[in-house]
């Protein structure tokens, strides 16, 4: 994490125990239950250090978000199924791994500036990898050109991060251990609904792509 004081040497171990701090006490209580005091007490220092080091809780939270939440992003491995199936399970990893419950305080308080900011960011990278896989998998014809991108993220992403909020705490680390088979299941699922008007009209027409005469 970054700090609001310079030239202080830096514990890496104690860095680490803020960020955690901070994300299990925003996770647990929200904006409104935030409070330095809390965090200090969590990571077991005192809060003057806080202060030397971040001059708001706005400060704190913001570095501790940027440093400790997973970023979703784009992979490739040459198959519309793989691709999918990466995305949901780092999806699923993010849900469900140490910050999970920080990363789903961002999907509801987003009226906060300091916390919409980084739900924006969150948001953004999912759709933009979700974009970037939908638009390999017209090329190759794996998907129909009309697919809509917004609804495949929703359905994806919207599953996987209910599927992860649902999850009884005691289930949580199966769940994280056992992210890539459920992530195939959703996958599979949502292909069949999808490209399957596509194998179909395959068989009827031939490529849906031909070169222009």
């Amino acid at each position: 994490m970054s700090s609001a004081g310079s030239g202080r040497p830096r514990d890496p171990e104690v860095d680490r125990r803020i960020t955690r701090a901070v994300l299990d006490v925003f996770g647990e209580a929200g904006w409104a239950g935030f409070a330095m005091e809390t965090v200090a007490r969590r990571a077991g220092i005192g809060k003057a250090t806080l202060y030397l080091r971040w001059s708001s809780k706005e400060e704190l939270l913001t570095d501790a978000l940027t440093t400790g939440l997973v970023r979703v992003g784009d992979v490739d491995t040459g198959t519309l199924h793989g691709d999918l199936v990466e995305l949901a399970t780092q999806v699923l990893g993010l849900y469900t791994g140490p910050a999970g419950r920080a990363a789903m305080r961002l999907n509801l308080e987003t009226a906060i500036p300091e916390v919409a900011e980084h739900y924006r960011t969150m948001r953004a990278s999912q759709i933009q990898a979700a974009r970037d896989i939908v638009r390999r998998g017209v090329a190759r014809g794996e998907l129909p050109g009309t697919v809509s991108v917004s609804l495949l993220l929703e359905t994806l992403i919207g599953g996987a991060m209910m599927h992860a909020m649902t999850t009884p705490a005691d289930r949580r680390a199966a769940l994280a251990e056992e992210a890539g088979s459920h992530a195939r299941q959703l996958v599979d699922f949502l292909l069949h609904a999808v490209a399957s008007p596509v194998a179909d009209r395959r068989a009827r027409t031939g490529p849906l792509f031909r070169a222009p005469a």
